[in-house]
């Protein structure tokens, strides 16, 4: 019955699993990230293409955002107004990244894709070392233009949406509660949309043992993302984020352009 799993090459799997447990542990944590540290180490560190890494952290996303958005949705943290003006744009702007990103060459994406996380590294700093920033609760006025470009990012990048969509929509002063269990919601039909695109586009070949270890590894740690947000602290956790993310890319940039 359990024959299959003496097939698997666990010490091939190892690596994956430790990058999806340890990104789980900081998304779980910070409520973001799990994207951008899986597509970073994938991409920089273990070789992987960007359109398999989007692709396989995509995936294994639909399972963690669907149990998270189920979650949110029982505790009242949606607002639905703003889910369906950052959801539908988001899902277009995934499917046009996913496309993009399935079928250009993997050498002409991988300083793209680099540079978008290079960015996106300062960008968390930047919000570590002016953490806290919390405006007084209002109605956000720029969503469809966030969400169109917040779901292309993610798609291309690998991640980004959560960093992306959440600081912004605090910046224009939305209500912290609200804005991540919106945000996180509308995640799950993203994630949904980007796989099928890749599953589309590149084929069931795209989610191989990527997808497995970063599944494994994420699922393990589950558990332990709110255990460690109440002992290390947000700022803390965001800091060492951008930090790694930004010396990551910035190494992988080098190499792609030299």
């Amino acid at each position: 019955m359990f024959d299959f799993l003496w097939s698997i090459d666990w010490n091939a799997l190892l690596p994956f699993i430790a990058i999806g447990f340890a990104a789980q542990l900081v998304d779980g944590a910070l409520g973001m990230a799990f994207g951008v540290i899986c597509s970073t180490l994938l991409v920089s560190v273990m070789g992987v293409a960007p359109a398999r890494a989007s692709a396989g952290v995509h995936l294994v996303e639909m399972f963690t955002t669907g149990a998270s958005g189920i979650s949110h949705v029982l505790h009242k943290n949606v607002d639905w107004k703003l889910f369906a003006r950052i959801a539908v744009p988001g899902v277009i702007g995934g499917a046009l990244g996913a496309y993009v990103l399935s079928n250009i060459h993997a050498e002409v994406a991988r300083p793209l894709v680099m540079l978008y996380l290079t960015c996106l590294g300062f960008y968390l700093l930047y919000k570590a070392l002016t953490y806290p920033q919390m405006p007084k609760a209002k109605d956000a006025k720029v969503t469809v233009p966030l969400g169109l470009i917040g779901g292309f990012l993610d798609a291309s990048g690998g991640g980004g949406w959560g960093p992306v969509v959440t600081s912004n929509l605090l910046i224009q002063g939305t209500d912290p509660r609200k804005t991540v269990g919106t945000v996180n919601t509308a995640e799950f039909f993203l994630t949904f949309t980007v796989s099928a695109m890749f599953l589309f586009t590149i084929g069931i070949e795209a989610f191989t043992q990527v997808t497995g270890g970063l599944l494994v590894g994420g699922l393990l740690a589950a558990p332990l993302g709110g255990y460690i947000a109440k002992r290390v602290p947000p700022k803390t956790l965001l800091l060492m984020v951008g930090v790694v993310l930004t010396a990551t890319s910035l190494f992988s940039l080098y190499k792609a352009l030299s």
